[in-house]
């Protein structure tokens, strides 16, 4: 993101970062909300269950993404021994990428509903950049987020689809070298192997697929 200011494209710049605040925190909130609808208070004590970036965005995350274009928020606290359901791990887990997709959907319907109806036009830059990155940056999470590797939230969801043998074994060699695992995705990209750029080019082929205005 960095070389959008080295190019003056503050704009833009402005428009990716507020988005992707937007995403993050509606992500972490959708892990807050889910893990309280099953019994486990610790987020909403935490001061967690809201949409409010100030209490999910970390700040040196933020700075990595603008520097590195890789980058995180705060992880939402839960205690698994207050869970009232043998599934809530999966629900809490899957409420984060599903969060992103929901709002994926309601901001790029919006924006082709507010065309529709006459509310904006397709020369004001600014609403189209805004809701077009808005929804691609959710789907990018979503996919993201969902690889079940290192701490990602795929590593809590995968287990439930798999043979109990192999979700045991899934669990045991994930926790000891996941997140080496995520940090090799992660430098491998940065070196040049199109890893987040596949994941960016699935994101917005998924764009035509949620539009239905």
């Amino acid at each position: 993101m960095i070389s959008l200011l080295n190019d003056g494209q503050w704009m833009l710049f402005g428009v990716i970062l507020v988005a992707l605040m937007i995403s993050l925190s509606f992500h972490e909130f959708g892990h807050a909300v889910t893990a309280l609808r099953f019994g486990d208070d610790t987020a909403r004590r935490a001061g967690r269950l809201t949409v409010n970036p100030v209490a999910h965005i970390d700040p040196l995350g933020l700075l990595m993404v603008v520097f590195v274009g890789f980058g995180y928020a705060k992880p939402v606290p839960t205690n698994p021994r207050l869970f009232n359901s043998r599934y809530a791990e999966l629900w809490v887990a899957a409420a984060g990428p599903l969060m992103n997709l929901l709002l994926a959907v309601i901001s790029v319907n919006a924006y082709l509903l507010a065309l529709k109806w006459g509310w904006i036009s397709l020369a004001d830059v600014g609403p189209r950049l805004f809701f077009i990155y808005l929804a691609q940056i959710n789907l990018l999470l979503m996919i993201f987020n969902l690889l079940p590797v290192g701490a990602l939230d795929g590593h809590y969801i995968l287990p439930y689809f798999l043979p109990r043998r192999l979700a045991h074994a899934y669990r045991y060699y994930n926790a000891r070298y996941g997140n080496f695992a995520l940090l090799a995705l992660v430098a491998l990209a940065i070196l040049g192997v199109p890893i987040f750029s596949t994941i960016i080019g699935l994101s917005a082929g998924l764009l035509q697929w949620i539009a239905f205005v």
